[in-house]
């Protein structure tokens, strides 16, 4: 299934006889939820979700935004109604991020048929309505193992043996600046890939053409194992979404340098190179 799905496609589709279930995952980092807002204006049917609540768990040891527990997040997303046998569609406010992590996380519990808004709610030119939404409950039981993931120690790993992309802005990755986390730099070996780079200036994503170019350049050849991590594992989604779109399979290090940073004894690289 392509991973992206049109504005003008999912109109298409929410007005068939088996419409998608649509997500609103609208977030900004550092601020309060987005549910306001989505209350405001939404796409019609579309159900809020909080991404800091239900598509992570506590902060802690395993960084700002760990992995939920899968029993938690699939009673969030049975009470947003999805289904096993019904399509899903997610959106946010267009940077993609958060939709890029709903999206991991459901295929990384098993479901089958999960799309982007590409371009995100600023794409979209359809009818909007307020409220709060009140879906019938879906039946959706996550199956973890859909989709790769990487603990710290694999990451490190990988990032000798292999490929690990660092999703963050140039700058962090170089450690110039680290505005959240307890040191800058990177995981010694991994390689600059920005995710703002996935994306065109007007949010959408690059065509797969280019975006194997660009992953191509950073050294993702046939046959290497391949692996993304960011700040806190939702940028990382973003990048590994677009590696799909690039038909690359990559991996997760969902703890991601809020995690690696947090242990003293782990090894931090600076400066532009990956060592």
């Amino acid at each position: 299934m392509n991973p992206l799905v049109s504005a003008s496609r999912l109109a298409h589709d929410l007005a068939g006889p088996t419409p998608p279930t649509v997500l609103d995952v609208r977030w900004q980092l550092g601020g309060p939820n987005l549910r306001s807002a989505y209350e405001e204006a939404h796409i019609p049917g579309a159900v809020y979700v909080d991404l800091d609540t239900e598509l992570a768990g506590p902060a802690g040891s395993g960084g700002r935004h760990p992995l939920p527990d899968p029993e938690a997040f699939g009673a969030s997303m049975r009470a947003a109604g999805v289904r096993a046998d019904r399509s899903v569609v997610v959106y946010d406010g267009g940077l993609g991020w958060a939709a890029a992590r709903a999206w991991w996380l459901l295929r990384w519990t098993g479901h089958p048929q999960v799309r982007v808004l590409d371009g995100g709610l600023a794409a979209w030119d359809g009818p909007l309505e307020s409220g709060p939404a009140a879906p019938a409950p879906g039946d959706f039981e996550p199956k973890p193992g859909g989709l790769p993931v990487l603990d710290a120690d694999a990451a490190a790993a990988l990032a000798r043996g292999g490929l690990l992309l660092d999703a963050r802005a140039a700058e962090r990755y170089r450690g110039d600046v680290e505005p959240i986390d307890r040191v800058g730099g990177h995981i010694p070996g991994a390689v600059s890939a920005p995710t703002t780079e996935n994306v065109t200036e007007s949010g959408f994503f690059r065509p797969a053409s280019e975006l194997a170019a660009r992953f191509g350049s950073l050294g993702a050849s046939a046959g290497t194992e391949v692996g993304v991590y960011c700040g806190s594992g939702v940028s990382g989604a973003h990048e590994v979404l677009a590696l799909e779109i690039a038909g690359i399979p990559a991996a997760l290090y969902a703890g991601s340098w809020s995690e690696w940073s947090s242990d003293e004894t782990r090894p931090v690289a600076t400066g532009p190179a990956p060592q």
